[in-house]
């Protein structure tokens, strides 16, 4: 699994377990709804690290918590 999609994984995860629509989380994090859905998209392969953080304090955790997960452990190479 590369970076980007375990990303979008663990907010998916996130949300649903602690029962969190996407707009709400955009309204949390003070980002639009566009930009989540944007970020969530599977076409979409950038993400900004300013955005991501933003989520993370949307949902009320840091950036290590967030990361701290069994997905990031065995990543794929980014490099192909």
């Amino acid at each position: 699994m590369l970076i980007k999609d375990a990303i979008v994984m663990r907010v998916k995860n996130i949300c649903t377990s602690r029962n969190i629509k996407y707009n709400e989380l955009a309204t949390r994090a003070g980002i639009t709804p566009s930009t989540i859905y944007s970020m969530m998209s599977a076409d979409r392969r950038d993400l900004s690290v300013i955005t991501l953080k933003k989520v993370c304090d949307g949902l009320d955790m840091t950036i290590t918590e967030f990361f701290d997960d069994d997905i990031f452990r065995e990543l794929e190479q980014e490099i192909q």
